[in-house]
């Protein structure tokens, strides 16, 4: 290798799974970008590509030579190493030989607590057109996955069984073997309609050689054909594509050439619900559904297809036919689902298993029934009736033909069978938003009686999972039972309404099958610690967060973030460190003892008797400021007591010899406390520069 060149490595498997691709897009680059530093190697460039039968990298900007290494190697201390007269011992001099240097180019420096002799050892870089093979080796090995196999007799791994390794410099092989598997210059085109080998002059060809034999590697190239070849068939539809980035993503790395093809279906379908026949088209024949302008699905739909268009005619027949069929199944159980009423089936679900050890579906649907009872009764007694029988409703269209069919159906399939029943919108409504929002950014429900559902739902699958023992460990969450903490989180907080999550937690492990003395406090530590995490990711500075964390069980979740929006303005003001550090005098005294109720005839100094008449002054207005929600006055209102706490710290001996004295003087402080801690914990606050 002489100047800057390029390498390129292909690894050709069978189809890799399109759900795997993006993440081995990344850990490629990743782990390519990685070992190229750890060897020394520069480049300019990173690019990845992927394909469902190729993995591939390009690196631009590759010296000829390694960078040159500098180590300093450590050897004896200074007082083993030199002696009385400062000349090198035997020791010095062996260190010196066993490193291949003059004793003359050794040095003392300081580590840790001592001084030692250290070597200073300058390694010339190698060529890397000799460690390539090596770092190149390490990169297809170092790709894991989340499912991997073997194949054949070797004790190689990979997500698929690889048939070639592509690895050029330029236009030179790089070689080396991985389980038999030899590297060379040659790729595949597409399996049908270019299945001969073909041989890689160089990297600058790379891509168009695969174009020409039917394989687009540029996956970001991929996604433009099909988004344009989409959206221009719709419009020729009469109509536009329902958005689907994530349909659009998935389909993109399930093809290498992409050619899409308008199809239609029978009119007749279109009285199902939009959502039902988008279901089927996207999640389990990966067509793209069109609409008009108003959002009404079309019969028409795109089908992608990896062949030629002059197969347009085939590819169009048996798509029609395939989702002809799949309607039809879908219109048989939406039909037979409306000759029974919802409140038909709540006797059914007796016989549907829940959880082996939580009961059955009734079972779960009791303990939704009484939580959600509960919620309405404390903020919206006027609709507990209406709630309580979207309660009952809630899990009954999970027994119906649609959603047995398509479980992704669940709430929504219910709300139509609610409504074909006569039931009130608002019950119609809470059937479908009980699983919302049902991913992380996802939307809240728009109504409470279907924000109230949801609470019921997840605040039980929370405390029953936990009474089990079913708890998130480490990455594992096979019950999502992160998510749905997040989402009361979300629900409580954006609602505005007045509960507390100690309340909720009590109460909904009322019902739980499995009762401990700890349940209680192991699932409000597990929900402080998520109020934590989601906080911090808000912005909001870590001391902040902890300073109102003790308030977060029993104080409305909806207020936490105006306490910490009027903290934060309170760290700006300029009497801020100054109320700061008198605040933290009061509580750095206090010990951790049982302190008597404050007697007024003890106090006896001046500045006590100011700061306690100080503290009555201003105790009732913080009591209708929080009841108001007024934190950043309240907070204003509480800087007033600098002063006095600093003229009591100065002149009166706390830790008086007269017991009761003393007592009596420490309890004024913890009245202080007491009364701050209502708005935020002081000490765990820093000062502002």
């Amino acid at each position: 290798m002489s100047g800057n060149t390029s390498l390129l490595l292909e690894i050709g498997t069978e189809e890799i799974p399109a759900r795997f691709i993006p993440h081995a897009l990344m850990l490629l680059r990743d782990r390519a970008e990685s070992l190229l530093n750890e060897y020394l190697v520069g480049f300019s460039e990173v690019k990845t590509y992927a394909t469902p039968r190729r993995l591939a990298l390009i690196v631009n900007g590759i010296p000829a030579m390694q960078r040159d290494r500098i180590r300093e190697v450590y050897g004896p201390p200074r007082k083993v190493a030199l002696d009385d007269e400062g000349k090198f011992t035997k020791a010095a001099l062996g260190f010196a030989s066993s490193q291949g240097v003059d004793a003359e180019s050794l040095i003392i420096k300081k580590k840790d607590r001592g001084e030692y002799l250290v070597a200073i050892l300058e390694q010339k870089g190698a060529a890397v057109g000799e460690i390539l093979p090596e770092i190149l080796k390490k990169v297809v090995l170092s790709l894991h996955f989340p499912k991997s196999m073997r194949w054949g007799a070797g004790d190689l791994r990979f997500v698929r069984p690889i048939h070639w390794i592509l690895a050029i410099s330029d236009s030179n092989v790089i070689s080396f073997d991985i389980d038999s598997i030899r590297s060379g210059n040659t790729t595949r085109g597409h399996r049908f309609l270019s299945p001969t080998i073909l041989v890689v002059q160089d990297i600058h060809s790379y891509l168009d050689l695969l174009k020409a034999n039917y394989v687009i590697v540029d996956q970001d190239q991929r996604r433009r054909i099909l988004h344009e070849g989409i959206t221009r068939l719709s419009l020729f539809a009469g109509g536009e594509p329902v958005r689907d980035d994530e349909l659009l993503d998935h389909v993109t790395n399930l093809i290498e050439y992409p050619v899409p093809f308008l199809c239609s279906f029978p009119e007749e379908y279109l009285k199902l619900p939009k959502e039902l026949l988008s279901t089927v088209m996207r999640d389990h024949q990966k067509f793209f559904a069109v609409r008009d302008t108003g959002d009404k699905l079309r019969n028409s739909f795109i089908v992608v297809s990896n062949t030629r268009e002059e197969n347009a005619g085939t590819v169009k027949t048996g798509a029609e036919r395939v989702i002809k069929a799949r309607f039809e199944d879908a219109r048989f159980y939406f039909e037979k689902d409306l000759r029974r009423p919802l409140s038909e089936r709540i006797e059914d679900l007796r016989r549907v298993t829940f959880h082996d050890r939580l009961g059955s579906l009734y079972d779960k649907t009791e303990k939704i029934v009484k939580l959600s009872t509960f919620i309405a009764g404390r903020i919206f007694p006027e609709r507990e009736g209406l709630i309580k029988r979207a309660a009952w409703l809630s899990k009954t269209d999970l027994i119906s033909g649609v959603v047995c069919e398509f479980p992704e159906l669940q709430g929504l399939m219910g709300k139509y069978y609610a409504l074909h029943d006569g039931e009130e919108t608002s019950v119609a409504d809470a059937i479908m938003e009980q699983y919302l929002p049902a991913h992380s950014g996802d939307r809240l429900p728009e109504t409470d009686e279907g924000s109230i559902i949801s609470l019921a739902d997840k605040m039980d699958n929370i405390l029953s999972f936990f009474s089990i023992g079913l708890t998130p460990t480490g990455s594992e969450d096979p019950f999502a039972l992160r998510r749905q903490a997040s989402a009361v989180i979300a629900i409580l907080t954006e609602k505005g309404y007045a509960l507390s999550l100690r309340e909720l937690i009590t109460k909904a492990g009322e019902t739980v099958v499995v009762k401990s003395a700890s349940l209680s406090d192991e699932v409000l530590r597990f929900f402080l610690q998520r109020i934590e995490t989601l906080l911090s990711s808000q912005g909001y500075e870590s001391g902040i967060i902890q300073s109102v964390l003790h308030l977060t069980a029993d104080a409305p979740l909806a207020e936490l973030r105006e306490r910490l929006i009027a903290l934060q303005e309170f760290t700006e003001e300029p009497e801020y460190n100054r109320f700061l550090l008198s605040i933290k005098r009061v509580y750095n005294i206090i010990p951790d003892v049982l302190i008597p109720v404050l007697s007024r005839e003890l106090l006896l100094e001046r500045e006590e008797k100011t700061l306690y008449g100080e503290v009555l002054n201003i105790m009732p207005a913080i009591d209708v400021m929080l009841g108001k929600r007024m934190y950043h006055d309240a907070l204003k209102l509480l800087s007033s007591l600098s002063e006095p706490i600093n003229d009591f710290f100065d002149r009166v001996l706390v830790m008086d010899k007269r017991e009761e004295v003393r007592l009596n003087r420490l309890a004024l402080l913890k009245e202080i406390r007491e009364m701050t801690l209502r708005i935020a914990d002081f000490s765990t606050l820093a000062e502002r520069g």
